[in-house]
């Protein structure tokens, strides 16, 4: 899959918008939860790109935590999706 550059741009605000709550710096996964607006049902879309916050964390595996700002984390985020080549 590929998400255009606008896609892209688009579910990166999506996230930051849903993360940027979160008590910085994060230690793991759960750490995140609470600044969800859906807890981990929360759910980012953009073109053929869906899914949940939940089945980020499973297709996402460890993360490289600790995260100090949530720009960090987003962008780790959409790296390790479009390595997979989930956008």
């Amino acid at each position: 899959m590929s998400l255009s550059d606008d896609e892209r741009s688009d579910l990166r605000d999506q996230m930051v918008e849903a993360f940027e709550g979160a008590d910085y710096p994060i230690n793991s996964p759960m750490d995140l939860v609470p600044a969800l607006p859906s807890g981990p049902s929360t759910k980012f879309e953009s073109g053929d790109f869906s899914m949940t916050a939940m089945e980020l964390n499973t297709k996402l595996g460890s993360g490289d935590f600790p995260y100090d700002s949530v720009d960090a984390f987003v962008d780790d985020v959409l790296d390790q999706l479009e390595d997979q080549d989930l956008i």
